[in-house]
């Protein structure tokens, strides 16, 4: 008995340890099985944030922690966020009109207040002056403020915050700045002041895609002016231009501290980002075309990300410069210097800048030019004002062509110091706009060019035209007959 009961477990013993044995086998498969299933349930929003957060905390490992105060937002219950030039309104989270928004930027515009005077003395006829255009991009803003603070030389400079959105938060910002001079001015006819009437989108403004016949029977209130491509105007689009107008006319024209102001003018960005040379090369470039270049008239500082290949071959470089033709001649009476620094990124150029006719799409970042040139081109304002395109720098490309006398030429940095670190604008649209990857890319490679910065002098090159740059179509949205009008006003000045 005993016997048939051991045979009895023995069988099932066996029959049954295939089973266990596929059990074990089959629990790491389901669990190997759900992992994967959750985490392609993952967002792509996850995946970004984690890869922003781990951006963030590099981008934070180069910045001196003296400088991480602007990196960091406050509370948004923050009160008496403004001095006593302005009144000290208590915000905490209330939001404004349109009315009480105008009355602020009038009350800012009228006192023209320069911050930290009083630290750094009064800003002087020479006095270098960097001009920033401020939308709504404060994560930028933030950087860019951060880079300018590392600049050697910054304490000696005006630096003039042009806004077209009036914000706490960014006010705030701005007037924490404490390494230089700060100014901020306020462009009045923003879409923020306007939101139901010109400039503004008005109620009566005709649809952008309807056609012209449309127009007519709805009788729309700019029936009469579509633009070259017969579409009607969009607010959104018209306001950079406007602005960008309005604050060179503001800054030349109008301001009490540059009524007798020669020296250079620097135009930037909010999402733009600057080497602590900058300041250095820009004082390097007036040297050279005051000695080698009477005929250059803009200084670009600039360079988008995406037109280098900063670990590219060395040979391919090598031969490209074989074939490039050029005249060469030192900016400071220095015989020109020719080695090729093994760097694999562009400063391996780092003291050569081109002489080359300027271009809207290349060289709008980061330029700059003094009065005596703003001069020239405000006398072309109506060429300016009434060409059919929503960019400022075409509009400037068309003064260049069919007004001017001596077109613009441009000394261009071929290793830049001012770069494009956002992600978003007004022709594109990702995902993620807040994204710091670019940040961190650009600061590597500045960290990587650090030794190769500041150059003693430049070595000039300047390039063959080979033919006429032909006159190019406009973009479009500058049709409405409105918009030429403002932007004429704009030329006026009102000190």
């Amino acid at each position: 008995m005993r016997a048939v009961v051991r045979v009895r477990v023995t069988v099932v013993g066996r029959r049954r340890f295939p089973c266990l044995r596929a059990l074990l086998l089959l629990i790491p498969l389901f669990f190997l099985c759900l992992q994967l299933h959750v985490s392609s349930l993952s967002s792509p929003r996850d995946v970004s944030t984690q890869e922003s957060a781990n951006d963030s905390a590099l981008i934070l490992s180069m910045v001196p922690q003296v400088l991480h105060k602007f990196l960091t937002a406050k509370p948004k219950n923050v009160s008496s966020m403004y001095n006593s030039t302005v009144g000290n309104d208590s915000w905490e989270g209330r939001s404004l009109m349109p009315e009480e928004i105008l009355r602020n930027i009038h009350r800012y515009n009228a006192a023209q207040t320069i911050i930290n005077e009083d630290i750094f003395g009064p800003v002087q006829n020479d006095t270098i002056i960097i001009v920033i255009q401020v939308h709504t991009r404060i994560v930028y803003l933030r950087h860019l403020i951060v880079s300018l603070a590392q600049a050697q030389g910054i304490d000696a400079t005006l630096i003039v915050f042009s806004h077209d959105f009036y914000d706490p938060e960014a006010n705030e910002l701005v007037q924490s700045v404490d390494f230089a001079r700060v100014m901020q001015i306020f462009y009045p006819l923003s879409i923020q002041t306007h939101p139901n009437t010109f400039p503004g989108q008005s109620k009566g403004d005709c649809p952008r895609d309807i056609n012209y016949q449309q127009a007519q029977i709805l009788k729309c209130t700019n029936a009469d002016h579509p633009d070259l491509y017969g579409h009607y105007r969009e607010a959104k689009f018209t306001q950079t231009k406007h602005h960008w107008w309005w604050k060179a006319n503001r800054v030349f024209n109008e301001l009490e501290v540059t009524r007798n102001h020669t020296g250079l003018v620097l135009f930037l960005e909010e999402d733009h980002y600057v080497a602590e040379d900058f300041l250095h090369v820009l004082r390097q470039m007036q040297i050279s075309i005051s000695t080698a270049c009477p005929q250059c008239n803009i200084l670009s500082l600039g360079t988008y990300l995406k037109t280098y290949n900063y670990y590219g071959d060395n040979k391919k470089k090598e031969a490209l410069r074989a074939v490039r033709r050029h005249q060469t001649l030192s900016g400071a009476g220095v015989p020109p210097s020719w080695a090729f620094h093994i760097l694999p990124s562009l400063y391996q150029h780092y003291h050569k800048a081109e002489v080359t006719p300027w271009v809207s799409s290349k060289h709008n970042m980061g330029m700059a030019f003094n009065r005596s040139i703003w001069v020239e081109l405000h006398k072309c304002a109506k060429y300016f004002c009434s060409y059919d395109d929503y960019n400022w720098d075409w509009s400037l490309q068309q003064v260049s062509q069919q007004c001017l006398k001596s077109k613009l030429m441009a000394l261009v940095m071929r290793g830049p110091r001012v770069f494009h670190i956002g992600e978003c604008g007004v022709h594109h649209k990702k995902a993620n706009c807040e994204s710091t990857a670019v940040i961190s890319k650009v600061q590597k490679v500045l960290a990587n060019a650090k030794s190769y910065l500041y150059p003693k002098h430049l070595t000039l090159t300047f390039t063959t035209i080979a033919k006429k740059n032909k006159l190019r179509k406009g973009n479009g949205g500058w049709g409405d007959i409105r918009d030429h009008q403002l932007c004429m006003n704009m030329s006026f000045p009102t000190r």
